[in-house]
């Protein structure tokens, strides 16, 4: 009787490791950061609503400025992201680091529209990129609202943001030119 036990202890023990294997997935975090009206939610929108097959995008005229954090997750084939939309504004921007500790990459949106704010924009991304907790996390950039006249291109972009080369390193790193607004 013992040995029955102990048998169907193994069992159990051996099938609910393999259940918890095949179902467990892999879960990172993702930080989306840039100045206020960079389009930092209006981007997250798209991408819930491009990734996730039930969702109904928010209309974008009904989108305000977040104060705080906004939050969506798309899980996909055993990978789970959860996206931490922070607030741009500058005395929002200080509680970034707090969120650095456990991201798995960086997604910093620019708004290439607004050149007046570029050198802020660069400003607060140097701060977050000097931090010593983002060391190595994979960073994209967006130049955001593409879809405006006059924007800036990455070829514009890029040169200004390149003046980081050094506080970037060897991470992976990439420039994208992107309309949260129309995808």
């Amino acid at each position: 009787m013992r040995s029955w036990t102990l048998i169907g202890y193994k069992m159990y023990t051996l099938l609910s490791g393999l259940y918890r294997y095949m179902t467990q997935s892999e879960e990172y975090c993702v930080v989306i950061l840039g100045l206020d009206d960079a389009g930092k939610t209006t981007y997250l929108e798209a991408v819930k609503a491009a990734m996730s097959k039930d969702y109904k995008r928010m209309d974008p005229s009904r989108i305000t400025p977040t104060v705080g954090l906004n939050t969506g997750q798309v899980d996909t084939t055993g990978i789970s992201i959860q996206f931490w939309d922070l607030g741009g504004q500058a005395e929002l921007q200080t509680l970034w680091d707090k969120y650095y500790s456990e991201c798995h990459g960086v997604i910093y949106v620019i708004d290439s529209h607004d050149r007046d704010r570029i050198e802020e924009s660069k400003e607060a991304f140097d701060k977050m990129i000097r931090n010593e907790l983002l060391q190595g996390v994979p960073l994209l950039v967006l130049a955001n609202k593409q879809d405006l006249p006059d924007c800036m291109g990455v070829r514009e972009v890029k040169p200004i943001f390149n003046q980081s080369a050094h506080l970037i390193g060897p991470r992976d790193c990439m420039v994208m030119p992107v309309s949260a607004l129309t995808g």
